[in-house]
């Protein structure tokens, strides 16, 4: 049997689009009852990204069945189409995501997988770089006056517009310090959070991966398992 398989891929990192075909291959093929090529379909938003997606998958000879432009939350795809759904950095981005996980249900075979990568709450990004150093970084820059440019300066301008105070609340403050000040919505993940949020499906496995803490330099420190920023979730349908 060659399992089919749908990547979705997001759109604001192009060079994340070949990496999330590339290791859903890898993860797909190292299951014990997937041993064979899977027939791999992508998802973006906007045309653009799909002819980029297309290119890049060329020029590292990536199989695949197509990419289509759509949305997550109405699949351009039949009920029960796939054995794999596979999401790289994507669905954290998406504040409807009950909708989603219900759409990604309705494409999935009863006995099909969804893999996930989704921001972690409990990880050192989170809990230092960002709750902490990152708003303190910022606080002392805007009440100090000073301007480098470049991201900070943008994230300056961003809390000019609402307010120092507003800016810096933390629920607020995340959008903007996962991809880019200019980022409009990103959410961090606990597996308590995965389970309320991903209702029509069970967890099966978890794990944490990638040290990433800017401006801390964190990258090397075997401790990704425990402070890992990407939550890679395994989970069926229910």
């Amino acid at each position: 049997m060659i399992p089919s398989v749908i990547t979705r891929v997001t759109t604001r990192h192009f060079s994340r689009n070949t990496i999330a075909f590339d290791t859903a291959r890898k993860l797909i093929s190292s299951s014990a009852s997937t041993q064979l090529t899977s027939k791999g379909n992508g998802l973006d938003l906007t045309p653009e990204s799909v002819e980029r997606v297309r290119t890049r998958l060329s020029l590292r000879d990536l199989k695949h069945q197509d990419v289509k432009q759509g949305s997550v939350l109405r699949l351009p795809f039949g009920d029960r189409a796939f054995d794999v759904v596979f999401s790289h950095g994507v669905l954290h981005h998406v504040p409807e995501i009950e909708a989603a996980q219900r759409e990604i249900h309705r494409v999935l075979k009863p006995c099909g997988e969804l893999i996930v990568m989704l921001y972690a709450k409990w990880s050192l990004n989170y809990l230092v770089s960002i709750a902490l150093v990152r708003r303190l970084g910022l606080g002392i820059l805007y009440l100090t006056h000073q301007n480098p440019g470049g991201i900070i300066g943008q994230h300056l301008a961003n809390a000019r517009a609402v307010g120092l105070r507003r800016y810096l609340r933390l629920g607020n403050f995340i959008h903007k310090n996962t991809d880019g000040p200019l980022n409009p919505y990103s959410k961090v993940y606990g597996l308590k959070a995965v389970r309320r949020d991903f209702s029509d499906f069970r967890v099966t496995r978890s794990y944490k991966r990638f040290m990433h803490g800017p401006p801390l330099p964190v990258s090397r420190l075997p401790l990704d398992g425990l402070l890992g920023w990407h939550l890679w979730v395994h989970m069926k349908p229910v």
